[in-house]
């Protein structure tokens, strides 16, 4: 089928190469229930663009929740937790984009680096007038088409499609009219703002006193609430995140893991050697090790349909 703009098959899959691959692209047209959402945010080491073709949902990106339409494009760099919140009723239609790719092409370093500033926008949405979404969207329809034509040269076609779609991104990034609405109850607004601060704060000390008081909210009434919006107690949370954290620099850095984690706010080793294991069923180190077979399960998960 085809949408207003975008073109749309149930279950439609486009490959090129391999996960793990320096370039590889992964596009996958599917529905997404509400009865699948993660129970918290996530990572990964790809690129990655998401598109609702219906309904809307919620996008919560490092503690900040963020509503989003059809058809607003969401932006989303390696290594930024992130979950997405489908509401209950039909399955809503999406594409999921997965990919990476070399940016480091003689000559063209500077290019691509100016390309990839739009993934690292405050608030990475972008929402177009209907007619300017209709181009920006276009060569995303090329390559649906061109994915079932058998050609030597559809890998160099569908790249160079994918790298157009991203120019145009970038070309009318100031038209984007995305504005963050405020959505829920003041109550819930504040929650997840303490959440945001969490994110932005997990290297400190955070208690639920001192947060408490800098929110203007009793620290009984923030933990019940707290709970309530997000799912996890106040310190859960917390946890959470710092550990997410440290996975991230687990996978993505050479630091000791002792660095690691006093740099990710635990008090001592101990304390950090037993939440990890507690969440992520392995020491740290056995973490870090497993980076190739993690990597590969994560990109099996491409689509996200059982990742989130």
């Amino acid at each position: 089928m085809t949408t207003s703009v975008l073109t749309y098959e149930q279950g439609y899959v486009i490959h090129v190469n391999q996960p793990g691959d320096e370039l590889f692209y992964h596009l996958d047209y599917d529905e997404r229930s509400h009865d699948l959402n993660m129970e918290f945010q996530h990572f990964h080491d790809f690129y990655e663009v998401c598109i609702l073709l219906d309904r809307t949902a919620a996008h919560i990106i490092e503690g900040s929740l963020y509503e989003i339409q059809p058809l607003d494009i969401v932006l989303l760099r390696p290594s930024l937790l992130h979950k997405t919140q489908y509401p209950k009723g039909t399955p809503p239609k999406r594409l999921m984009i997965n990919f990476a790719m070399p940016r480091h092409m003689p000559g063209l370093e500077n290019g691509y680096n100016e390309l990839f500033s739009i993934f690292d926008e405050e608030v990475p949405i972008f929402r177009f007038p209907e007619e300017r979404r209709k181009e920006i969207l276009a060569p995303i329809n090329d390559i649906f088409a061109i994915s079932q034509q058998r050609s030597t040269l559809q890998p160099v076609v569908i790249h160079h499609k994918f790298v157009e779609f991203l120019c145009a991104i970038h070309h009318y990034a100031a038209e984007n009219g995305y504005v963050r609405e405020e959505t829920g109850s003041s109550m819930s607004r504040r929650m997840y703002a303490i959440a945001s601060y969490i994110h932005s704060h997990y290297q400190q000390d955070l208690s639920l006193d001192e947060v408490s008081r800098r929110f203007y909210v009793s620290a009984h009434h923030l933990s019940r609430q707290f709970n309530r919006v997000t799912g996890f107690t106040f310190t859960e949370y917390v946890q959470m995140t710092r550990i997410r954290n440290a996975q991230q620099l687990l996978l993505n850095s050479s630091e000791k893991i002792t660095d690691i984690a006093a740099q990710c706010g635990f008090a001592s080793f101990s304390q950090f050697n037993r939440i990890f294991n507690k969440q992520s069923g392995m020491s740290p180190s056995a973490y870090r090790r497993s980076r190739p077979s993690q990597s590969k399960h994560e990109m099996m998960l491409v689509g996200e349909r059982q990742a989130e």
